[in-house]
């Protein structure tokens, strides 16, 4: 399956929605997807919903690591969205939820 990648808008946060899988053959599309975000937010928060993310390869936690020391390096931040038990898990053994703030839903970002 491919990685497929929406941008919207909540609550002034700018989301972009993954659905797929994130490996190493669809890296360029989160790559992508993470960058024009950032781009277009320069020193905001940009949340990555993986609610639509069936795996999530070492490459794409590098991916969204690096996204995320981008959006830092400007001001910013990145904050994932995830309620996926096993990529919870998967988050928490390669230490991701200690580097990047993870959410259940979009609604928490509020909080």
């Amino acid at each position: 399956m491919l990685l497929r990648a929406e941008s919207s808008d909540v609550a002034g946060v700018p989301i972009v929605s993954l659905s797929g899988r994130a490996d190493l053959a669809t890296i360029p599309t989160l790559q992508s997807a993470l960058v024009r975000a950032i781009s277009s937010a320069i020193g905001e928060l940009v949340a990555v919903d993986l609610d639509g993310v069936d795996n999530l390869d070492d490459t794409a936690i590098g991916v969204l690591l690096g996204a995320a020391g981008r959006a830092r390096g400007s001001g910013g931040d990145v904050v994932v969205v995830c309620s996926n038990d096993a990529l919870l898990r998967r988050f928490s053994i390669t230490r991701l939820d200690q580097a990047i703030r993870i959410v259940p839903t979009v609604a928490a970002l509020a909080g």
